[in-house]
């Protein structure tokens, strides 16, 4: 019998990320709170721009976002804020964020120790790119895998994928 696999990989749906942003941004010049404060979220090339006249409303504007992106099913985890600080530019604060996408090396092999630490014995593991294959002769040791990473605390939201 013919060895089973899958991938695991850490993926955005742009398109998804892109709703999510519009949503947000609707919401913001729709609310009461945002009025006459200069507040938006926009793209600025890869990074996604979060303006506003104080500290406190950009943090705002992001769990407005934040919130979107849990309602489109994006972990928060391919979120990347930096140190969640807005920084003062003139008369304005802004926060940029970054979508995290493929898993770093180190990561790669965080997982790849977790499997082998704590998964059925018989899994090979191979890291390729940014992501990681993992196959064995028996489909339940590759669902108890699945359930070990879904459950491990990791910095990098996790899917699985060509699952054969």
């Amino acid at each position: 019998m013919a060895d089973s696999s899958f991938d695991v990989v850490s993926k955005v749906d742009r398109q998804e990320v892109d709703n999510a942003l519009n949503q947000a941004g609707k919401e913001i010049s729709q609310r009461y709170d945002f009025r006459n404060v200069g507040a938006s979220i926009s793209w600025s090339g890869e990074k996604i721009v979060m303006v506003a006249n104080s500290a406190e409303r950009v943090l705002a504007i992001l769990d407005v976002f934040e919130t979107k992106l849990i309602k489109r099913g994006i972990s928060l985890k391919s979120l990347d804020t930096g140190e969640k600080e807005p920084k003062p530019s003139g008369k304005e604060y802004r926060l940029e964020a970054s979508i995290k996408e493929g898993i770093a090396s180190d990561q790669a092999k965080k997982i790849t120790k977790i499997i082998r630490d704590e998964g059925p014995k018989a899994v090979k593991t191979q890291i390729t790119g940014d992501e990681v294959r993992v196959t064995s002769k028996s489909r339940d040791d590759l669902q108890a895998v699945i359930a070990l990473l879904k459950g491990a605390d990791l910095d990098v939201a996790l899917q699985f994928v060509n699952y054969r």
